[in-house]
């Protein structure tokens, strides 16, 4: 059953609590977290209901189901869609022309291509470069579970900080499933290592961002030093 947006305004606020609560563990800011709702797998009514309840950025994994909402919704310039999930690259275009900010990159032929349709519609993409860290086959995103073969993703790396219509943002990363969440904090530390690798050996990239936890897992990620999380079933419910 779709939740109303009473509901999901009260969801939105507990996670907001906890938000405050895993950041204060640590001595951070509550405000050095961003809050994307990850709206993919729910309707458009559904999507409505969490604007009604002051939800403004939301994140999709699907282009052609983002689509269809983000048209819904196109009168309504307060809203910030983030690209969250894979990418192919036949759908770099409309990559470009639908989301305000992509979590996603993880190739540099998608760069290029991403790079180059932003170039024909006058647009200057945030990006965050997606990193595999827990050695899954399953995950998307450049290998860096090993610290040792970091060096190894410099050049690709480097050549998408040239590129003029695409600006790093950061990293992104996605835990493995596992029975005890305390579990998770060894990838999210990794991700955060590898960002000050980063910040070392490129230094005219920007690598603040880190998008990294999700609703299970959130809380550890901010210890961790996220300062993106992605959460959808704890504030908007099961998809149906």
């Amino acid at each position: 059953m779709e939740l109303s947006s009473s509901e999901i305004k009260s969801n939105y606020n507990i996670v907001q609590e906890k938000i405050h609560h895993a950041a204060e563990m640590t001595g951070r800011n509550f405000d050095e977290v961003e809050l994307v709702v990850v709206s993919k797998g729910h309707s458009v009514s559904v999507v409505k209901a969490a604007l009604d309840a002051g939800i403004h950025t939301l994140g999709e994994n699907y282009v052609e189901e983002a689509e269809q909402k983000i048209k819904e919704f196109q009168g309504q310039t307060d809203i910030k869609w983030h690209m969250i999930g894979h990418i192919q690259s036949r759908k770099a275009r409309k990559v470009c022309e639908l989301f305000d900010y992509i979590h996603s990159l993880d190739s540099v032929k998608l760069a290029r291509r991403l790079d180059r349709f932003a170039e024909k519609i006058e647009r200057k993409l945030p990006v965050l470069l997606e990193c595999n860290v827990s050695g899954e086959e399953s995950k998307y995103g450049w290998k860096a579970w090993d610290k040792g073969r970091w060096e190894e993703l410099l050049p690709e790396f480097t050549e998408i900080s040239s590129f003029a219509n695409l600006k790093i943002r950061g990293l992104m990363t996605m835990a493995p499933l596992v029975l005890n969440i305390e579990d998770t904090r060894p990838y999210f530390m990794r991700l955060r290592e590898l960002r000050e690798y980063l910040n070392l050996e490129i230094r005219d990239a920007n690598w603040e961002e880190l998008s990294m936890g999700m609703s299970a897992d959130f809380q550890i990620a901010i210890q961790e030093g996220a300062t993106i999380i992605r959460v959808g079933t704890a504030i908007l419910g099961e998809r149906v």
